[in-house]
């Protein structure tokens, strides 16, 4: 337990604060209202905090007046590619967060489900496949054996991306070209999975110098019955429970499956794990997150809530942990 005059003392120590937000990617505007909350969390904890976009003046501003650290709050590529982290590297400024190398595993989907199942988890069967190929050997026949070897229903999205843009359900063989036209909208390569039917469920992991801890799960029930772009981000889409409605068995397992998941890729400070209970009680991991998101509808503040935590004080701490990280 951190004292009053501790934290006092830790807000003081950090000087400082950026919260990077925004940048060009699809999900700016949610990273715009992360970055907002996370600020508006850190000044709540007494830590001088701001926030600024990822654009051309980003480098000069950093190289001027160099903040303590650096909270990245920016989604989707180059928030999530390790891009913007590799950056911070070369100007020597620490950051909360995973490290560049360790994003590129978690943001490109079929590497992270690769990683993942070699370390026990169960992924939905998947197929892999560029714009290319279907370019190349024709669209239908390689759709036609998609269906073949995975069945149905099935789930289509970008290997790289988030906020489940360009990512929705194939139920029937005739949905299937128009999910992969939308996918292809938004990335040149396709992951098309089995679908795994069951409980949606958020699990948070955050680690603050004494290994990953797994925050209570989050359940996800969408009005319009999968979790689109406008159900994580429109108030009233969704409706939440924290904790999550499972049994104590399924809750350990979520909770074991995202700590596994957030070691497995080599994740540090704080992931997301999204994954699904089937009617069984199997668990299947979906796709792991190195920069949740922080609005008023995302499941991490939910899950930090659950638990007891302060948002605040957490994104401070993290901080804390990042400014006097040695490497």
């Amino acid at each position: 337990m951190i004292s009053d005059h501790m934290a006092d003392s830790r807000a003081a120590e950090l000087g400082h604060i950026l919260i990077l937000a925004g940048g060009l990617s699809p999900e700016r505007e949610v990273s715009l209202r992360s970055g907002d909350r996370i600020r508006d969390a850190l000044r709540g904890a007494g830590v001088d905090a701001d926030a600024v976009d990822a654009d051309a003046a980003l480098i000069p501003l950093l190289t001027s007046d160099p903040p303590t650290a650096v909270f990245p709050a920016i989604h989707g590529k180059d928030g999530e590619d390790g891009a913007i982290r590799e950056v911070l590297g070369l100007l020597g400024i620490p950051y909360v967060g995973s490290a560049a190398h360790a994003c590129r595993l978690a943001f490109d989907k079929p590497v992270a489900k690769a990683l993942v199942a070699a370390a026990g988890l169960t992924t939905p069967e998947s197929v892999t496949l560029p714009r290319e190929t279907f370019h190349d050997l024709g669209a239908g026949a390689v759709l036609e054996r998609i269906v073949a070897k995975l069945g149905l229903p099935l789930f289509v999205k970008p290997a790289r991306g988030g906020s489940a843009l360009g990512a929705g359900p194939v139920r029937t063989a005739d949905e299937l070209p128009a999910a992969m036209i939308s996918c292809f909208a938004y990335g040149d390569t396709a992951l098309v999975e089995r679908f795994a039917q069951g409980t949606e469920v958020a699990v948070g992991v955050i680690d603050l110098g004494d290994g990953p801890q797994p925050l209570p799960a989050v359940e996800i029930v969408p009005a319009s019955g999968w979790f689109d772009y406008a159900a994580r981000y429109t108030a009233g889409r969704t409706e939440y429970y924290a904790p999550a409605r499972l049994s104590d068995q399924s809750a350990r397992a979520v909770a074991a499956a995202a700590v596994t998941a957030h070691t497995a890729l080599g994740l540090r400070d704080l992931s997301r794990s999204d994954l699904i209970v089937d009617p069984s009680g199997e668990v299947f991991f979906l796709e792991a997150n190195v920069a949740p998101g922080m609005t008023d509808t995302s499941t991490l503040p939910m899950a930090l809530e659950a638990a007891g935590r302060d948002f605040g004080v957490l994104c401070r701490d993290l901080l804390f942990l990042a400014a006097n990280r040695k490497s």
